[in-house]
């Protein structure tokens, strides 16, 4: 099972509760207060982990609590405070603050205004809370409650047997929307049939589904092309489009959103027209819904993979697709027979870095 988008219910740990305590000792039968404080509160946080492909561990576990903090004890002994609770999630994850049946008490001036609304597009997405895009990220999403204070905070010369305290501090909590958006240098953007999956199962050692009916592939799959002088890249291949994605028609948003990580984007078509489609409207229409979706896809640098060129009437669609995209690169394959294999690496290859530092190239 695939899970790329869940929504979950986050806890943190309460503080422990102040201690009221005297110090009873044989020769000290009236020692004064000794009540030490409760301990802080587990904090719930987000660890991203290279080995974590999806969200679907949080599918079973939606309800996530951090521990307690101990209560104080006598002698001034602080309690214990509650162990962290470490959520492991991919990298490319985002998180947002979601409405619940509850009021949230999440600190919403940490989440850089969450209830701003963001156009992009026909979209209406909440600003993140944080997006994790390194391995090893951290970011603490809700902190543990401070502990309550023992009566050895109270005593005073009017006061000197003190029975005050305080409890400890609730922790934050608030549900919140976890989104996994794929990270790859390149990402492989085609109608279902194209011949996407066929074509990664090509150039690299993934191998993603491929049966002769639409939508085979249901969520994204990265693989790792590697180039000589010991470089390589990652590729995904996202679910096939539909006229209307950007609408959300056909899972649009599902799959689009995976797309926006990648530095370039590789519009595969069917030059042979064999599912009764026309390769330049194709090549159109996908550039109009990724344009629809987000703006700034349009400006990502793109290359055209013209596959199934081993079918009849794909040369001459060939010719059309260069004539009306002329200052494209456009590579003719045959991913079936494994045909200008070569060719699509070493574009790849030349746009391509060992450089995954996201922001600094802007994404």
């Amino acid at each position: 099972m695939f899970v790329d988008r869940i929504k979950v219910f986050v806890q943190a740990g309460k503080g422990g509760r102040g201690c009221v305590s005297f110090r009873r000792e044989k020769f000290v039968p009236k020692g004064g207060p000794d009540g030490g404080d409760g301990g802080r509160g587990g904090d719930v946080i987000l660890l991203a982990d290279r080995h974590v492909d999806n969200l679907t561990n949080l599918f079973y576990e939606p309800i996530i609590r951090a521990k307690n903090g101990e209560h104080g004890k006598g002698k001034k002994m602080t309690g214990s405070a509650g162990a962290d609770k470490v959520v492991k999630v991919p990298a490319g994850t985002v998180v947002y603050a979601a409405e619940g049946p509850e009021r949230s008490t999440f600190n919403v001036q940490r989440s850089t205004s969450s209830a701003e609304q963001l156009a992009i597009g026909n979209r209406q997405l909440a600003i993140p809370i944080v997006d994790i895009i390194r391995d090893g990220q951290e970011f603490v999403l809700c902190r543990g409650g401070a502990g309550g204070k023992g009566n050895v905070h109270f005593k005073s010369s009017r006061n000197r047997a003190p029975r005050q305290y305080t409890e400890g501090e609730e922790g934050e909590e608030g549900y919140f929307l976890l989104e996994l958006r794929t990270i790859a240098d390149a990402g492989l953007v085609g109608y279902p049939n194209a011949g996407k999956s066929t074509l990664l199962r090509k150039i690299s050692a993934a191998r993603p589904k491929v049966a002769a009916y639409p939508f085979t592939t249901l969520h994204p799959i990265v693989g790792v092309i590697e180039f000589p002088g010991y470089r390589r890249a990652t590729i995904a291949d996202i679910p096939g489009l539909i006229e209307g994605a950007h609408r959300g028609l056909g899972l649009g948003h599902e799959f689009l959103r995976h797309i926006t990580r990648c530095r370039i984007l590789v519009f595969v078509i069917d030059v042979a027209g064999s599912e009764g489609r026309n390769p330049v409207e194709d090549l159109q229409n996908l550039r109009r819904e990724i344009g629809l979706y987000d703006p700034a896809l349009s400006s990502r640098p793109w290359l055209v993979v013209a596959n199934k060129m081993d079918l009849p009437d794909a040369k001459k669609n060939l010719e059309a697709v260069q004539e009306r995209f002329p200052r494209t690169k456009i590579i003719p394959t045959s991913a079936a027979n494994g045909e200008g294999m070569d060719a699509l690496k070493e574009a790849l290859a030349a746009r391509t870095t060992n450089d995954k530092d996201i922001v600094s190239a802007g994404i």
